[in-house]
């Protein structure tokens, strides 16, 4: 997807531009491209970013490490203020953040990236905990794991221990 010069957006019909893609994200591995639409309107001081996606992408079960397919889907929303003043990519440590040091801001003859955008929305949308099923039992354990009296390679020693007693 090509960037959207933002000064451009205000010439736009209805101050608005709308994507349709069917693309497949670079830092984002999917087994199906990432599909939808995306809308990103020019309201003056500000852009409003909406759009609705999905994929199929590959998880590895927390529980039983087993694989499985996920249908990652997402409708975000989000503003986006358009500041004069320099972005800084460092917050500082030695002094209190207030709310608007964490609000997103670009500057507003600059672009607006809507394949970053996408891949940090549904980046977001990945579950922390990855279960193949809610009742997954997890790693099935042998039975001479459970019982450590019937590993053999520990015999030599259960042995000794019986003489010592």
């Amino acid at each position: 997807m090509e960037a959207i010069f933002i000064p451009r957006l205000t010439k736009a019909p209805e101050r608005t531009e709308t994507i349709e893609f069917k693309v497949f994200l670079k830092d984002l591995a999917t087994l199906t491209p990432v599909q939808g639409w995306l809308k990103v309107t020019h309201q003056g001081n500000y852009l409003e970013v909406s759009a609705q996606a999905e994929t199929i992408i590959t998880l590895t079960c927390h529980r039983c490490l087993q694989q499985f397919n996920y249908k990652l889907a997402i409708a975000p929303s989000e503003l986006i203020w358009l500041n004069e003043t320099p972005e800084t990519d460092v917050l500082p440590f030695d002094q209190d953040l207030t709310l608007d040091d964490l609000v997103e801001n670009l500057s507003p003859n600059g672009y607006f990236e809507p394949d970053t955008w996408l891949y940090e929305q549904l980046s977001l949308e990945i579950p922390q905990r990855q279960l193949c099923d809610q009742n997954c039992a997890g790693i099935e354990i042998a039975d001479e794991i459970k019982n450590p009296g019937i590993d053999q390679r520990w015999a030599s020693l259960q042995s000794l221990k019986n003489q010592l007693n």
